[in-house]
């Protein structure tokens, strides 16, 4: 394991080291198989402000890494009978049945809307096939933002989530902020605040004891500063908490954790469902849930609408991909060595996962900075993950 050790630390000290054109603050990248971590390291430091090393039991927001953890809720809500995925949405929160469909703006510039041709289920809000946006990644709700008022995602208020839809519900893939109204339908269903749910039945069942909405003072002593790249290259630490007493928990953004807690999630889904404090879904459930749900759609490139928060991203150009419960599947053997078949996804300050099931592996690879695809934090991430399959994978760790 030395070897692997050796490699893997190489890959974090080199995006670490250098100017700052061609370097991340600090990063935190972790491995595991079913049963233990394989690899865990940090370099750099939580902010160039002050230069305290990054460790890693660093804390960082993990943006629409939340995601994920958001949809096992979901899932639960199925296995326990008390959600239909295939009903209109509505039935558990109303709001959701008030939508429009934006179809341009009038000469007025106020918005054109009309009726949607179908309603919303909440399968369709895992899969981001109900029509909601992100307004980085879409010039409407772009204008929407800059014209009229429309707060952002991370404001964690209500009306932030009151967009209008993009496109018929079922019609595409578009990613946005459909989980976050996953969400409120475990909160409907379950009577409780989305946070509440997760740590009962999530976190409770794996041991992940520093992952939430809210920074208690240990966890924000140890919290990672977000740095903004300036167009030198230069990095700026910013002074940007998510609201720690938002109006939504945000379902598709809101969590802090570490990577070592995260680890622990993603140990679950190689692991069919078992936890060390109990199952957190059944076999059958994650078996069903790892697999495409798109109808003959696919993820897309998602062009960097606002420059600030995001570059154009997109994983493994050229290579199809596509969507499950809720993560992206990529449908071909992509050219880390991750397989066909296997899942991952990322947050926005340049956080990223994989879950191997077929080789019994998963990795989380966190930094903080915005823009989303950073370069070097991006490469980087590719870098750790090529040198995982090439020295993690000896025939020791497949099933």
């Amino acid at each position: 394991m030395s070897d692997l050790n050796d490699v893997l630390f190489q890959t974090l000290e080199a995006v670490t080291a250098g100017a700052d054109a061609a370097r991340v603050p600090g990063v935190v990248a972790m491995v595991t198989d079913h049963e233990k971590v394989l690899f865990e390291g940090a370099a750099g430091v939580r902010s160039t402000a002050d230069n305290q090393p990054m460790t890693t039991d660093s804390v960082f927001a993990i943006f629409s890494t939340t995601k994920a953890i958001t949809g096992t809720t979901v899932l639960q809500c199925v296995e326990e009978g008390l959600l239909d995925l295939d009903l209109p949405a509505r039935e558990y929160v109303p709001e959701l049945g008030e939508m429009q469909v934006i179809t341009g703006f009038g000469t007025d510039g106020e918005p054109l809307l009309r009726a949607p041709k179908r309603e919303i289920t909440t399968r369709m809000l895992l899969l981001h096939t109900a029509g909601f946006g992100y307004d980085f990644f879409d010039e409407t709700y772009h204008r929407l933002s800059l014209e009229h008022g429309q707060p952002a995602i991370i404001t964690g208020s209500r009306a932030a989530l009151t967009t209008p839809l993009l496109f018929d519900p079922g019609e595409k893939w578009q990613y946005g902020s459909s989980i976050d109204w996953a969400g409120q339908v475990v909160e409907a269903i379950r009577g409780k605040c989305l946070g509440e749910v997760m740590t009962e039945r999530v976190f409770e069942p794996l041991g992940m004891h520093e992952t939430s909405f809210k920074l208690n003072a240990s966890m924000a002593n140890r919290l990672a500063t977000i740095h903004q790249r300036k167009p030198d290259g230069s990095l700026l630490p910013l002074d940007l908490v998510l609201p720690q007493e938002p109006e939504v928990q945000m379902g598709g953004h809101g969590l802090y954790s570490t990577v070592g807690d995260y680890l622990q999630f993603l140990r679950m889904w190689l692991n069919d469902g078992a936890a060390p404090g109990g199952r957190v879904l059944r076999a059958d459930t994650v078996r069903a849930a790892v697999c495409n749900g798109l109808d003959g759609q696919q993820v897309t490139k998602l062009p960097g609408v606002i420059p600030t928060l995001s570059n154009d991203a997109e994983f493994f150009p050229g290579q199809r991909k596509s969507w499950a419960y809720t993560f992206m599947v990529n449908d071909e053997e992509a050219p880390t060595g991750r397989p066909a078949g296997a899942l991952g996804w990322a947050g926005l300050a340049n956080s990223f996962y994989w879950i191997d099931r077929r080789s019994g592996i998963a990795g989380y690879w966190a930094t903080q900075i915005l823009p989303f695809a950073d370069p070097v934090s991006f490469e980087g991430h590719l870098a750790f993950e090529t040198a995982t399959y090439r020295h993690a994978l000896q025939g020791t760790h497949t099933r």
